[in-house]
């Protein structure tokens, strides 16, 4: 586990880190736009949970329901179980693993930032030397969405939420039986150079998402936008019939 390898002063960024999991609340703002997609008793899988932040959000908006935060790398999970435990968030469950596109063992990339501290919101999978800094790497478990849904005999998930630093795309082929059969409701990062660095494009996800008769909507209003309209960065992409 990476949390064994750091030094002094990486484990006080960790204490500062797991501080601020436990007692601050990012991403309130999207908490109006995500509830509307949320039904009550709404299962949610939060794709690249790292310290937490938008499961804590998740926990809040669906407080009948459940929601699966999955993080395989070891120290943003470090963080993530205990701000989950500090903040009674009592209906979500830790999944110790990434989702791809096929079960298999990865190694993990975690940035080490100038000051030393590590960069760990920005950990992926791919050349280590993409980073264009020195990196802390860990062998990691990648499993399916469709895996998990059929192994915890879901039937229902309401909302994936998904920031895996260019593993979107292998996620979202890991989940075609899913995104046909339960017709979640897909928030996503899709930034194109990230997406290379695992061998996809963005132009392959936009396919992808198409193939499975889903259109990109505007956060804000959920207004539906032109098919042709290819945005880039965190984007919402609701079923359509």
């Amino acid at each position: 586990m990476i949390i064994d390898q750091l030094t002094f002063r990486q484990r006080l960024t960790w204490v500062a880190h797991l501080w601020k999991a436990c007692t601050k609340q990012h991403h309130k703002e999207l908490a109006p736009l995500f509830a509307r997609y949320l039904p009550e008793g709404a299962v949610v899988f939060d794709v690249g949970a790292h310290s937490g932040q938008f499961a804590k959000l998740f926990s809040g908006l669906t407080p009948q329901g459940r929601v699966f935060s999955f993080e395989p790398g070891s120290y943003a999970r470090s963080i993530l179980s205990q701000a989950v435990k500090f903040r009674a968030k009592n209906n979500v469950t830790i999944e110790p693993f990434g989702l791809g596109s096929q079960s298999a063992s990865f190694v993990l990339n975690v940035p080490v930032k100038k000051s030393g501290s590590l960069g760990f919101g920005l950990s992926f999978v791919g050349d280590a030397a993409a980073a264009g800094r020195p990196v802390i790497s860990e062998t990691v478990t990648i499993r399916t969405i469709d895996e998990v849904v059929s192994e915890r005999g879901l039937d229902r998930l309401d909302f994936i939420k998904a920031d895996i630093e260019g593993f979107e795309l292998e996620m979202l082929k890991g989940a075609r039986q899913t995104l046909e059969r339960l017709r979640p409701v897909v928030y996503v990062e899709v930034v194109d150079e990230h997406l290379r660095r695992a061998g996809g494009s963005a132009r392959e996800l936009f396919q992808l998402m198409d193939d499975h008769r889903y259109r990109q909507a505007e956060l804000h209003t959920g207004t539906l936008l032109a098919p042709d309209r290819q945005e880039h960065g965190d984007l919402l992409f609701v079923p359509q019939p």
